[in-house]
């Protein structure tokens, strides 16, 4: 089966490329490589997909409305796994048209392609933080997330809204996930874990924020990407319980099925630096700051729903994902530990 794999060249864009691919599924990778970071990483997880058999590129630009619906027709792709978006909360507060031109414009096009085209299910990429000023811990998709706290957080919740939309009006299956704080080989470098690990080696203070009181659902990118690809196995139905006078968040009518994807097992920040300064054999120089504006103090999933029906639990636990981390990010940048 044919998979289209929006934001190929990402993170978690590449790693569930190469899942799929090892899964025997044909995969179009499609990407605009922009700027956002270094753009050379990204071309580097593109060269570990290009010599795998059944992989293609496409550079596109998620806004180019045309070029995406002629994409659509001429692939006929079965299914979609749309993980391309303009990613960063502290970053929607200097550049927000940039995330209502790829995440929501972006998104528009994507769910044009799939409607006139058949697609038989989308899978797409949300957030932990379309939960904001939620504090109910553990976070669950059956609660409402009507308080975003940053324009990042809210153009994935668009998203969310969009594709039942789309799920409604078109009897498109949609599937969106929230990720929890996603780590790993190949991450990102505007993410914690890879500030602080260039920091601490080269003898450069760490900034803590909330003065390290930050508890995080870190999530290794391993297990995020077996659960993007066992919920694009299992094709979204409609809740054959859904009651329209108490509204289920994460169910519908419709075709629809909200999901989280977390480790289940809140660490303390402090504990995470901790961990990465036994895997480097280095002490960080911590400069502590107030909580930033946009961040939530706290994330922790419920994954009960993921457990259920897709049939998998992440768990990876942080000790092994940080020290994993730290063997790629030596090798890859060439520093000795």
């Amino acid at each position: 089966m044919k998979i289209l794999v929006t934001g190929a060249a990402g993170f978690i864009g590449a790693a569930t490329a190469l899942k799929l691919l090892e899964r025997g599924y044909e995969v179009v990778g499609l990407d605009n490589l922009n700027e956002y970071y270094d753009v050379t990483l990204k071309e580097a997880r593109l060269k570990r997909l290009a010599g795998q058999a059944g992989f293609r590129f496409v550079k596109l630009d998620l806004v180019d409305s045309a070029g995406i619906a002629e994409l659509f027709a001429r692939e006929r792709f079965p299914r979609v796994v749309h993980l391309a978006a303009q990613a960063g909360v502290r970053y929607s507060l200097e550049n927000p048209h940039a995330y209502v031109q790829s995440n929501v414009t972006g998104t528009l096009n994507i769910l044009e392609g799939c409607r006139h085209t058949g697609v038989e299910h989308l899978v797409y990429a949300s957030t932990s933080s379309v939960y904001g000023a939620n504090t109910n811990m553990p976070f669950s998709v059956h609660k409402g997330v009507d308080h975003p706290l940053s324009l990042y957080a809210s153009s994935k919740r668009a998203n969310e809204l969009m594709a039942h939309n789309y799920s409604a009006l078109f009897k498109l299956p949609t599937t969106g996930l929230r990720f929890f704080t996603v780590y790993g080989p190949w991450g990102r470098p505007d993410m914690a874990l890879f500030l602080f690990t260039r920091n601490i080696l080269e003898g450069k203070p760490i900034d803590v924020f909330n003065n390290g009181h930050h508890q995080r659902d870190f999530t290794y990118v391993d297990d995020i990407t077996e659960g993007v690809v066992r919920a694009s196995e299992r094709i979204a139905q409609p809740d054959p319980n859904w009651d329209s006078n108490a509204p289920d968040p994460a169910t519908s009518f419709a075709p629809f099925r909200l999901y989280n994807i977390g480790n289940n097992r809140p660490v303390q920040l402090m504990r995470y630096i901790e961990l990465l300064e036994e895997a480097l054999g280095r002490k960080a120089i911590q400069n502590l700051l107030p909580l930033q504006p946009g961040d939530v103090p706290e994330t922790f999933a419920d994954i009960d729903d993921l457990v259920r029906d897709v049939g998998y639990r992440p768990a990876t636990p942080v000790e092994v994902g940080v020290r994993r981390f730290v063997e790629w990010f030596c090798d890859y940048y060439g520093y000795k530990r």
